[in-house]
């Protein structure tokens, strides 16, 4: 065999062998080839809710902040948002939180959610898809910025996945989150917020009427009447009836109504600070349920949560806000008492203003007492007593505010309602007592842990 003969051949071995390496089928991507600055553990391998960050969930919640504020949305409409919201993400996540519970047959009529169907599947894509499609949902008719503005997050948060994990592992979490979206969706539709309702005001001494500035109609009425999540019924938690209307200036009543006037009179610069601060004004900020959703995920940030812990906070957070505005809802409607604005004007002082705008409902009980203590129990159960300094109002111009605990920051919040000149004292106290009495009640009847 001739040299040239020996080389000729070696070459044809050589492409012979190329070409076969070419054409087998690319290798599984190895942990150690992973991009530069992605977690290896992304690729290939199925790793629980806990493992990823709370950044997509956090995302989302700010977006349903920004859109209830854009849309102008009332306190409960926005609170049930919040809450279908919470429950989806935790939903969608709970297969692969280790230790916990689902909610299905602990929430009302929540009979059924699709399984996951695979075991290996990427979370943080479940979650961007559930809450997409559920804001879809929840947001239906509204303004098209809103609806784009939805599109434009879902794509940005799979566009910012795409490298943490393969394809395959994307696609079946964009079907699980769909697929609960779906299933929640339908579940909410059958909640009767959407039941048409004829109301009049009763009339006669103490019943409330239209007030300044807009003398619009009753908001909401019938909201009493929706289906909550984990209360038996908007009557659940009663606080009993207010002190009886008088005009006798010896009179429990008479003394509600003097301490709103005296203290408009004499308001300090700090207690006018709170009254703003704890406003929520609709259309100005994400309404009273958003500021203790703001405050979910400003601790959620703090503490570099996980995408288990926000699911879960979300979850109890959206659950106490949206029963306690249907019980507080149902109370104003029972009672139907007129606002101090109202009062002090054909009682003590004709010319008296109050300090805030008076929202256009009854007034007996607070919604944000209420809702306030409701949330500050389930974060209480959540995070235990824990000081924090609430940043959400920095955007409009107001200094952090400090809090010893979730119930500081409760009683400050139901506070506010008196210095704004809007509620009475009774409406105030017994109204933190019954949002309490929600939030335990919510933490006898929901169980997140196994």
């Amino acid at each position: 065999m001739t040299t040239g003969s020996a080389t000729r051949r070696g070459s044809r071995l050589a492409i012979v062998c190329m070409a076969m390496l070419l054409a087998l089928p690319p290798a599984a991507p190895a942990l150690a080839a992973a991009p530069e600055g992605v977690p290896p553990y992304a690729y290939g391998v199925a790793r629980p809710v806990e493992a990823f960050d709370a950044g997509v969930a956090t995302a989302w919640f700010g977006l349903f902040e920004a859109r209830v504020r854009a849309e102008r949305l009332p306190p409960p409409v926005a609170a049930r948002i919040y809450g279908l919201a919470g429950v989806t993400l935790y939903e969608t996540l709970v297969p692969g939180m280790a230790g916990h519970r689902s909610l299905v047959g602990q929430l009302n009529d929540l009979d059924a959610v699709p399984p996951p169907g695979h075991a290996k599947l990427h979370w943080p894509s479940a979650a961007n898809a559930a809450l997409a499609d559920v804001a879809r949902s929840l947001f239906a008719g509204r303004t098209p910025e809103t609806l784009a503005a939805i599109d434009e997050l879902e794509a940005s948060i799979a566009h910012s996945l795409r490298r943490q994990a393969t394809p395959s592992f994307r696609n079946r979490g964009v079907l699980r989150g769909r697929n609960v979206a779906a299933a929640i969706a339908a579940w909410a539709a059958t909640d009767g917020s959407a039941n048409a309702c004829t109301f009049t005001p009763p009339v006669g001494p103490g019943m409330w009427v239209p007030t300044l500035p807009a003398f619009a109609p009753p908001l909401l009425p019938c909201w009493g009447q929706v289906r909550p999540f984990a209360v038996d019924s908007g009557a659940a938690c009663p606080p009993g009836p207010p002190p009886a209307y008088s005009e006798d200036p010896a009179s429990a009543f008479y003394a509600e109504g003097f301490e709103v006037w005296e203290t408009g009179e004499n308001l300090t610069a700090e207690q006018a600070t709170i009254a703003g601060f704890w406003s929520d004004d609709p259309g100005l900020t994400s309404t009273p349920p958003g500021h203790w959703v703001a405050i979910t995920s400003q601790l959620l940030g703090e503490d570099a949560a996980g995408l288990d812990l926000a699911a879960e906070a979300y979850a109890r957070v959206g659950i106490a806000v949206h029963d306690a505005f249907i019980a507080c809802w149902y109370t104003k409607y029972e009672y139907n008492l007129l606002r101090p604005i109202t009062y002090i004007q054909d009682v003590i002082d004709a010319d008296w203003l109050p300090e805030r705008n008076t929202p256009p409902f009854a007034e007996y009980t607070s919604g944000h007492s209420v809702q306030s203590g409701a949330a500050a129990t389930v974060l209480t159960d959540l995070f235990g007593e824990r000081a924090f300094v609430d940043h959400t109002k920095a955007g409009l111009g107001f200094a952090p505010r400090p809090f010893a605990s979730f119930d500081a920051a409760a009683e400050e919040a139901a506070a506010s309602r008196l210095y704004g000149g809007i509620h009475f004292r009774s409406a105030i106290d017994l109204g933190v007592e019954q949002g309490r009495c929600l939030g335990d009640t919510i933490l006898e009847s929901v169980q997140f842990k196994q």
